[in-house]
């Protein structure tokens, strides 16, 4: 039988082991051991599982604990420093329990729950360098710490370690001095987040401006989602040029969220690394790498702000949608209530947009003025009656209308409710009003791609057909990650591109939306036209059995009647075209 190939991963590994452990066995064993047990049970164990990280194994006077996170390890085993410290105030010098710590980042070999490799080794020589009661780590891990934490590192220059290869650098950590202690802020009741300047990472910082002009641009991006607490440029930009720990940002300026990243520049390219990190669990949510040629600064500048702005509001939204799902709904406030229904509503299923509704009436009973739920709950009615979820669909289109109604004038500068109304507008017939509201929900957010996603459409449905695409285009860019775009917007791309008579992309556009939902009628419609057009009678045929199973009485009389056309001609050819893939009258 062949072996099993071993496991591989990435891992930082934290090595530490008791400074004098013979002596202090020597002098008392029985009192050496309950000591050490007690402070296994009572101070590693708890930070261990603070920090997301797992004990290996435990080896005498050792301990080997695997993290998926440097940043973890190395804060994990600065607080470890510390309270074992605190742990020896008031014993006899002769019973002080100190460690010494190595910490090392790198691939590991995996074999149950033990692991093995080079980088394990290079832990534990680094563990043996490291000064009593001190930290030493490798230049990967300093790499991957620096600036995220109130650490400082002494680069004590390479090492040549026993039994590995390559010399590694090595760095002394210690904590940073202690800075006075702040009263954590409240946390608002809406998402919160701090947008730190991005460090300039260039040789020529004279260039500084430009990473200061993002983030500040960013700032004010933010602020534009009416949903999102955006602290103030002046407050975030005190931590300018520091070392600081997003921890401690969160608990200093009272927020959920903090952005933060990097801009080096090397002759005409420019790279900007940003993360977005959850600052109370201390996790990335998100992260993204740009590059860029360098031409006009500002247009540059603008691209990667609005690159950044556009996916950060969705990223927070599913962020926010996991917590909730930790929560107990006895405890469900009009926040959490909305999240829940916006995450049944993208399933979109009438099961799901059933509960969607009735965790939207729950949040408005608990906070009547909440305009993003009413927006939403105008949303879901439109959808039931657009699906044929219920007969007759007009007073499901008439609830629509009356929520978005509210739902604007709740908000009457809030982009999301604007976008709202327009996508019911759009599906009721009334796309040239749903352009004009359109718009203003892209004046109030140039970076809300949602928004551009209902232009784009509502344009196409009134034979706009380029500017449509083009709309599309930028809510295709604006948000990769934005599961609604697979409701309608890729749908409305492929008409489009059916209409203008580019049939290949117009079936592969058509199938994205598919891939994102297979009852999408819009992609259905015009994947059964666009193989009709084409003469592949059986592949347009199979779309339109599938739309027959979805909508069974589904027929050219409704597509004739079907009101979100306004030009007359392009809902001829859809009629022509589906009598062609074999639409029954």
């Amino acid at each position: 039988m062949a072996e099993e190939r071993s496991q591989r991963r990435l891992a930082a590994i934290m090595a530490a082991d008791v400074v004098g452990y013979s002596h202090l066995m020597e002098h008392d064993e029985a009192g050496t051991l309950a000591a050490l047990k007690q402070r296994r049970r009572e101070i590693l164990q708890p930070l261990v599982a603070e920090h997301h990280g797992r004990i290996v194994k435990v080896m005498g006077d050792g301990v080997l604990v695997e993290f998926t996170s440097a940043v973890n390890a190395v804060a994990c085993a600065a607080e470890l420093q510390k309270r074992m410290a605190a742990a020896n105030n008031g014993l006899a010098d002769d019973r002080h329990i100190v460690l010494r710590i190595g910490i090392n980042l790198g691939d590991v070999v995996v074999e149950g729950s033990d692991i093995y490799g080079d980088a394990v080794i290079i832990a534990t020589r680094l563990e043996g360098m490291a000064e009593a009661g001190g930290i030493c780590v490798s230049a990967k891990v300093r790499e991957e710490v620096a600036r995220k934490l109130e650490i400082a590192f002494e680069d004590c220059g390479e090492r040549q370690l026993k039994n590995i290869t390559t010399p590694v650098r090595v760095y002394a950590a210690a904590p940073a001095p202690s800075l006075p202690a702040v009263r954590p802020l409240p946390l608002p009741d809406k998402p919160s987040i701090a947008v730190l300047p991005f460090d300039d990472m260039s040789d020529d910082h004279a260039q500084e401006y430009f990473s200061d002009g993002i983030a500040e641009d960013l700032t004010t991006a933010l602020s534009r989602f009416e949903w999102l607490f955006v602290i103030a440029r002046n407050s975030a930009f005190t931590y300018k040029g520091k070392a600081v720990d997003v921890r401690r940002i969160g608990r200093e300026l009272g927020v959920r969220y903090v952005l933060e990243g990097s801009v080096r520049r090397s002759g005409n390219r420019v790279r900007i690394n940003a993360q977005l990190i959850d600052a109370g669990a201390d996790h990335h949510v998100w992260a993204q790498r740009y590059e860029r040629e360098i031409g006009d600064l500002f247009e540059l500048q603008d691209d990667i702000v609005a690159s950044i702005a556009t996916t950060v509001g969705p990223e927070i939204t599913l962020a926010e949608i996991a917590r909730t799902r930790g929560k107990r709904p006895d405890d469900f406030d009009a926040w959490d209530h909305y999240l829940r229904a916006l995450s049944a509503y993208h399933r979109m299923t009438k099961e799901d947009v059933e509960a969607a509704i009735a965790d939207l009436e729950k949040a408005i009973q608990i906070d009547s003025e909440f305009a993003n739920a009413h927006a939403l709950l105008g949303l879901c009615h439109v959808h039931v009656g657009m699906r044929g979820w219920v007969r007759p669909v007009r007073p499901a289109f008439e609830r629509a209308r009356h929520w978005v109604d509210q739902a604007v004038r709740l908000a009457p500068t809030n982009p999301e409710t604007h976008q709202s109304l327009a996508f019911v507008l759009a599906m009721t017939g009334h796309a040239e009003d749903a352009i004009r509201v359109a718009k203003i929900a892209t004046d109030l957010n140039p970076n809300f791609a949602e928004a551009y996603a209902v232009l784009g459409q509502s344009l196409i449905l009134c034979g706009e057909l380029e500017g449509g695409l083009a709309a599309c285009r930028m809510a295709e860019r604006g948000s990769p990650r934005d599961s609604s775009r697979g409701t309608f917007l890729y749908a409305a791309m492929g008409q489009g591109y059916f209409f203008l008579g580019d049939y290949e992309r117009a079936i592969e556009t058509s199938k994205k939306g598919l891939h994102h939902e297979p009852s999408l009628f819009g992609a259905l419609i015009a994947l059964a036209s666009t193989y009709a057009q084409l003469g592949r009678n059986d592949e347009a045929r199979h779309y339109v059995n599938e739309l027959l199973r979805h909508i069974p009485r589904y027929s050219l009389r409704a597509l004739r009647k079907n009101p979100m056309f306004v030009a007359p001609d392009l809902i001829e050819k859809l009629v022509d075209s589906m009598r062609l893939a074999g639409l029954p009258e």
